[in-house]
């Protein structure tokens, strides 16, 4: 009989104590960020298209005004490069 009495006063004290710790932290958290009428993905895709807006120029002046034909000879000059110096290493 007393292991139980002596249960129940733990089980209630510990009851207790858990309820004043979480009212405790309720009483300390911070409020909430007020939240604002506008959506923040709406922002950041504003945010994107002016960046996009901005590095477009750049890009069409930085290109080479090579045609793919031009790239595709470039890619081919550059395997056989790769080739034979594969080839001349294996040689040695």
């Amino acid at each position: 009989m007393r292991k139980l009495i002596k249960l129940a006063l733990i089980t209630l004290g510990i009851r207790a104590f858990l309820r004043w710790r979480k009212s405790r932290q309720e009483a300390q958290a911070p409020a909430p960020p007020p939240v604002s009428a506008a959506d923040p993905a709406d922002e950041l895709r504003r945010k994107l298209a002016e960046s996009r807006d901005d590095e477009a120029p750049n890009e069409a002046a930085d290109a080479p005004a090579a045609t793919v034909a031009d790239r595709r000879a470039d890619v081919y000059e550059q395997g056989r490069a790769t080739l034979d110096a594969m080839k001349s290493g294996d040689e040695s």
